[in-house]
């Protein structure tokens, strides 16, 4: 088998001008574009995105909407606990801490 040989500039310049005209035939061989096809593929793009806007806004007022209910339900029920007292508080705290002191069996 023969060593390789580094290719020298010319070479590789020869090379890539095949490339580029071989590119620009195959371009130039393209069938052109038709019109007709272009403007319908647009028109359908713009309907799918008024589409799409259009359920984002949707989406959007059904959440402020639901937004909205949860609100006036909060306000409409009473608050279903009363509020506890700073003694109450800390009774309840150190029931849950000994509570927790007690499952751990440590102490």
């Amino acid at each position: 088998m023969p060593p390789f040989k580094q290719p020298t500039f010319q070479e590789r310049a020869a090379l890539a001008a095949q490339a580029r005209q071989a590119a620009l035939e195959k371009y130039r061989a393209r069938p052109p574009i038709d019109e007709a096809a272009v403007a319908e593929r647009r028109a359908a793009q713009l309907a799918r995105q008024e589409a799409q806007a259009q359920a984002r806004k949707e989406k959007l007022a059904a959440r402020e909407q639901e937004k909205a209910d949860r609100k006036a339900r909060a306000a409409a029920a009473p608050s279903a606990a009363p509020a506890l007292s700073e003694a109450e508080k800390k009774a309840a705290r150190d029931a849950r801490y000994a509570a927790r002191k007690s499952r751990s069996g440590k102490r």
